[in-house]
């Protein structure tokens, strides 16, 4: 049975297109140590951001895994 959705995967789409070639990547595919680390990072203020660091502190580090996992089984489009 797959996965559903985590909390908070749908919000991403709002900024991450689905297809490459903008300035902020697709999740899809992604590896999920690397969303992880990023997301930490962001949230902690290791990685400057201009709105991650915000929508990364609403997330605890179990929903941060949770999603980087989710995207990481999602194939690209």
């Amino acid at each position: 049975m797959p996965q559903s959705m985590p909390v908070g995967a749908l919000a991403c789409g709002g900024c991450h297109p689905a297809v490459s070639g903008g300035l902020v990547p697709p999740l899809a595919g992604m590896p999920a140590d690397g969303v992880t680390e990023a997301m930490l990072a962001f949230r902690s203020g290791a990685r400057p951001a201009t709105v991650m660091d915000r929508i990364a502190k609403g997330f605890s580090e179990d929903e941060i895994r949770a999603l980087a996992a989710w995207f990481a089984r999602e194939k690209p489009p």
